[in-house]
């Protein structure tokens, strides 16, 4: 029912199917209101639609037609209609006249194609005892109308909506209960006044929290946003559908959404965009207008807006740049550029969905940039890294740092015990913004070289370069500091400095496939991969490293884009010897052994289970339940969309070891 067909973070690609045609998402859904002549959203591009079921079913005239000609024909939409079921009057006025059965049983006489049962949407900021009795009633009704479904074998997908206030627990239980049902979508519910009032960084608070909670393998839709300055911050989050009555309700008010806030027309004097309304009439020319003509023109800009911006928003994702998209969107006003640094604080949670690798490279906008999955993932693993006695820290050069790094290096500041420095047990490492430590061994590794950031340094990278830095001394017993590092950072140093006729860093092909092994397997894995008669073959163009061999047996090749090491049979078979289990291990169950054996490409429901820390891109060893070595291959997704998925492709497998 849901496919992801590229993903960057939490932010994919997918489609949703229906039986009125598939959806690609992210999608907004445009609200047409059933009692009005509405614009022909499909012709702006719409493939979706969202209406209440409720005003229809209030409506005695409408009812007759819809029941009779169904809901399609009623809003003359061919696409697929989402229903509402009077949440939203029940949020206005208090209370609506029908039951959670009878609109779940309207939804589905009308022909509705995603029905939602009538949840009880709680305002932010309310007491707790009601939020959380609201969110019961919530549940409840939910766990019926999904029965109730079953037992009547409707067709209908239904939507079970997330709710619990601004109570960030409440909003991580409901999600968590909402998750055991069979439901088919997830709206995130009761967030417009956050967004009214632009809290946009409760309404961050709320949808991580819920979506801690929610499976992967279906939809998350934020109910009521609408604006598209908003929609590439919530796509990071995880968001694939959308709502609103914006593009009209704004319009009808005279004025414009831009992705950089809205603008009103009694105030422009340029149009704002390169639409057809932006390209064919002045601000005059609006102004001049009928109401109605105008509001139907800026409503035609509305809808052009928003979905460019979704279009945008999915080719980033394609790219692998959509926080880029996201750190720019959210300097459009304080108070997104508030929600996007509190959206650092679950940085831990988007590095599970973080790509290993991408086709972009990292571009650093701000101190935000800072509190990318890519930055925490470069500290973990450098943490992680085996280390030497010493550590010599050097100022940045061009990139890559090890081809330009050679002879003598300067005047150096000794921090630590001071001691003879044994380069044979010496680290080498660059700081540098944004990944604060470098060693030169791995610094061709994607993004450690494919980033770019600006030559003058803003204070956030100053102080997370003291913070690193600060940091990793202590790994070291001795640590010697170019001059040019310490220029501007404050640590503690001892005063005397020393010549670099000493230090010298000496290039050595073996140590650095085998830290990149350690740095991409763990700990160890160089040792394991790269023993015996040892042999480098390189690019007669490019001069790096391609095959390496143990004698003429080939153990692995580098990948030329991000320097990534792809397994050969034996590279696989000495990595599966010497990494524990589960470690770098997609396991699969008994019925899919054979076709792993013959280099068949392993599908998420065979899969039983998988090391948690494995990522998409990843080189990964495929076993049996016994810890057997099957086939190795390349991860499509990350460990934890393994585990949920039961439909879809988990590992394109490179080779079998049957063949």
């Amino acid at each position: 029912m849901f496919e992801i067909k590229a993903k960057d973070g939490k932010g994919r690609v997918g489609v949703l199917k229906t039986k009125r045609g598939d959806v690609k998402t992210p999608a907004l859904m445009p609200v047409i209101h059933p009692r009005k002549q509405a614009l022909d959203v499909g012709k702006y591009g719409a493939d979706i639609v969202i209406t209440n079921a409720y005003l229809i079913y209030k409506d005695d005239d409408l009812k007759k037609k819809a029941v009779e000609e169904g809901l399609h024909k009623l809003i003359n939409f061919d696409g697929p209609i989402m229903t509402d079921s009077g949440s939203f009057q029940l949020s206005v006025y208090g209370d609506v006249e029908i039951t959670n059965k009878e609109v779940i049983e309207f939804q589905e006489l009308i022909k509705t194609d995603i029905g939602t049962s009538l949840d009880i949407p709680t305002a932010p900021f309310v007491d707790r005892e009601k939020a959380q009795s609201d969110m019961e009633i919530t549940l409840e009704r939910a766990r019926e109308a999904i029965e109730y479904k079953k037992d009547q074998n409707m067709e209908m997908l239904l939507n079970s909506v997330v709710q619990g206030s601004t109570f960030l627990d409440l909003r991580r239980q409901c999600a968590r209960e909402l998750s055991k049902l069979d439901a088919d979508l997830y709206p995130i519910g009761a967030v417009v006044p956050l967004m009214e009032s632009y809290h946009y960084r409760d309404l961050v608070d709320v949808v991580m929290n819920s979506m801690k909670e929610l499976s992967d393998t279906v939809p998350r839709h934020l109910m009521g946003a609408g604006h598209p300055m908003i929609f590439a911050l919530c796509v990071a989050m995880g968001c694939d559908l959308f709502d609103s009555a914006a593009y009209i309700l704004y319009a009808e008010d005279d004025r414009l959404l831009s992705t950089r806030g809205t603008f009103k027309l009694e105030n422009l004097q340029e149009m704002p965009c390169s639409c057809e309304v932006c390209t064919k009439y002045t601000p005059d020319d609006l102004r001049a207008m009928p109401k109605e003509q105008r509001r139907d023109l800026i409503a035609q800009h509305n809808l052009h807006v928003s979905f460019a911006e979704l279009r945008l928003i999915r080719q980033a994702i394609y790219d692998g740049n959509l926080m880029e998209l996201v750190e720019e969107r959210c300097r459009a006003h304080p108070a997104l550029l508030e929600a996007q640094r509190q959206l650092g604080n679950y940085t831990g949670d988007l590095e599970k969905y973080e790509p290993r690798s991408k086709k972009s490279a990292f571009f650093y906008t701000g101190p935000e940039s800072l509190c990318r999955p890519e930055v925490l993932r470069h500290m973990q693993k450098l943490r992680e890294m085996p280390k030497k006695r010493d550590l010599v820290i050097l100022p940045p050069t061009r990139k890559p740092y090890s081809k330009f790094v050679s002879g003598k290096l300067g005047e150096f500041y000794i921090y630590g015990s001071e001691q003879e420095i044994d380069l044979d047990n010496t680290d080498f490492m660059v700081l540098d913004v944004p990944f604060g430590l470098i060693p030169l061994e791995i610094d061709e590794v994607y993004p450690l070289s494919q980033n770019d950031a600006p030559k003058t340094r803003d204070v956030d990278s100053i102080e997370f370069l003291e913070d690193f830095l600060n940091e990793f001394v202590e790994y070291y017993e001795q640590v010697l500091i170019h001059s040019r590092v310490i220029k501007n950072l404050e640590i503690g140093l001892y005063n005397k400095s020393i010549s670099s006729e000493e230090i010298r860093y000496k290039k050595d092909d073996v140590k650095k496939v085998k830290a990149i092994a350690d740095y991409q397997f763990g700990s160890g894995a160089g040792e394991a991969l790269f023993k015996g008669n040892i042999k480098i073959e390189k690019s007669k163009k490019t001069g790096k490293i391609r095959h390496v061999y143990d004698g003429k047996v080939l153990i692995v090749n580098m990948r030329a884009s991000d320097s990534y090491l792809i397994l050969s049979k034996e590279g696989a078979k000495r990595l599966h010897n010497a990494m524990p289990y589960p470690k770098n291990r997609v396991v699969v169950n008994k019925d899919s052994e054979p076709f792993a054996l013959d280099g068949k490409s392993v599908f998420c429901k065979f899969v039983v289970e998988c090391d948690e820390d494995i990522r998409s891109n990843d080189e990964v060893l495929i076993v049996n339940e016994q810890d057997q070595l099957l086939a190795y291959g390349k991860a499509i997704l990350g460990a934890c969309e393994i585990r949920q998925f039961k439909t879809g492709q988990a590992i394109k497998t490179r080779k079998g070891m049957g063949k």
